[in-house]
């Protein structure tokens, strides 16, 4: 772990680090100054000169890290990243509940969880981190981008430890709601298990056949809305895309879905068509003080284009 940074959070965001490897006495050193490590480290949408010339790489100590700098090994450095102008997701992040070490909130479709990518502004994180006034909120679980519903955060980070464990521990029920087609065919409910696996790098998740179990999800259907149902889930387990990957396999894929069954060529900044996938519920004891929690989403399906 790097020490303290030097520079203050920016949009109730940490600065970046980096660090130069250690000497490796068997081979010679690569690079000659600090700024020729820079310029091979970071990626070429990167400005390195100009972050150098306007003394945006700061080090240990907050001074400022030159281009002709003699390199060194085990040095941190840290920066700012630049931020794209993000459009603004649409959809009201509504705060259902909000305590001393808790803050549940029902996000709109779009809108990502943590700064990632190309989306860092329009984050729950970012917005939330300042519109509360709380520059150590984080969010104690994941909840896709593309999905709507309940997001639960820690207030501060002392506050992380028991929330995340009871995630771990599956002690928390989660329940979702997804719109998707009927099938007359098919009996439910049902309870689907398998073997889901994501390799880094591919957009889609896969089950693997005659693989030990790893995903399970119990799906009802609760009611008809014109001509689709929308489906109780209560997944037993917390793989990536479990949910979506389940319903696809029972031959009723969520609507709106824009990678399963087919990967979509969708703009990163489309928000036209959300996917019919909601957080509905979460239920659990608390770990801090025992008593029951129950939070519940205001939104309904189906969701509107625009959250």
């Amino acid at each position: 772990m790097p020490p303290r940074s030097p520079l203050p959070a920016r949009h109730g965001l940490s600065a970046a680090w980096l660090r130069t490897p250690d000497t490796d006495r068997s081979r010679p050193v690569a690079w000659a100054t600090m700024g020729a490590w820079l310029r091979d480290r970071l990626p070429e949408h990167v400005d390195v000169p100009g972050m150098l010339a306007d003394q945006r790489f700061v080090d240990a100590d907050g001074r400022p890290v030159r281009d002709d700098d003699p390199y060194a090994p085990h040095r941190f450095v840290w920066f700012h990243r630049d931020l794209r102008e993000e459009p603004e997701v649409p959809g009201a992040i509504h705060v259902v509940h909000r305590d001393e070490r808790l803050v549940v909130v029902d996000k709109p479709p779009f809108l990502s969880s943590i700064p990632r990518g190309r989306h860092v502004m329009q984050s729950v994180v970012v917005r939330l981190r300042a519109e509360l006034g709380l520059p150590e909120l984080s969010p104690l679980h994941r909840l896709d981008r593309v999905t709507s519903g309940l997001l639960m955060l820690a207030t501060e980070a002392r506050w992380r430890g028991p929330y995340q464990t009871a995630f771990e521990r599956r002690e928390v029920r989660k329940t979702y709601w997804a719109l998707a087609p009927l099938r007359p065919d098919l009996a439910l409910p049902v309870v689907v298990r398998n073997h889901i696996r994501k390799e880094r790098g591919s957009w889609q998740a896969q089950v693997v056949p005659d693989a030990p179990v790893n995903a399970e999800t119990l799906v009802e259907l609760e009611r008809e809305v014109d001509g689709r149902g929308v489906y109780r889930l209560s997944p037993r387990t917390g793989r990536t895309h479990q949910l979506r990957l389940h319903l696809l396999g029972l031959g009723i894929p969520i609507v709106d879905d824009p990678l399963y069954p087919d990967v979509l060529d969708v703009e990163v900044d489309d928000v036209s068509r959300p996917l019919q996938l909601l957080a509905g519920e979460l239920a659990f004891t608390d770990p801090v003080d025992g008593s029951p929690r129950l939070f519940r989403s205001v939104r309904r399906l189906p969701l509107p284009p625009g959250g």
